[in-house]
């Protein structure tokens, strides 16, 4: 009597490479949607930086020198506004590449799961039947023996 050999999925490495890639994959996307949280509040709270600029900008200067002072306030605030912008859009382009390739690996990564299970059901189907051939013999064997 012989066991049938275990199931052994002849791609497993790559499976395993593959899965190991999505979730690296799945980090990378965490740490970039971190990254773009973290920028949209630094954006949120220059332009209430800006808003209290422009509010005490319009507010009576003393003198020209405090004028010019918070006019080149503003301008700095401003510019800095613009900087927060450009890292949101660069961090929101970030997000969108990693989920991009968080796609990509996940679908090759389910693409060696379903062939896996594929492969392990037609492994298991036919270790079934060779054990309803091995016991249609043992069955038969007595029948065999009064024949002969």
């Amino acid at each position: 009597m012989s066991t049938a050999p275990s199931f052994r999925f002849r791609l497993e490495r790559v499976r395993a490479l593959r899965q190991r890639r999505e979730d690296l994959a799945r980090q990378e996307l965490a740490r970039a949607v971190d990254q773009l949280a973290g920028s949209r509040d630094r954006l949120r709270a220059v332009e209430r930086n800006l808003k209290h600029a422009h509010a005490q900008q319009r507010l009576a200067a003393d003198s020209a020198a405090e004028l010019l002072a918070r006019q080149a306030f503003v301008e700095h605030v401003e510019a800095q506004r613009t900087m927060g912008i450009r890292e949101l859009e660069r961090h929101q382009a970030d997000v969108d590449s990693c989920d991009a390739q968080l796609g990509v690996a996940a679908r090759e990564h389910e693409m060696l799961e379903r062939l896996k299970e594929r492969k392990r059901a037609e492994h298991t189907r036919e270790a079934d039947r060779r054990e309803a051939d091995r016991l249609d013999e043992i069955a038969l064997e007595p029948y065999r023996r009064s024949a002969a």
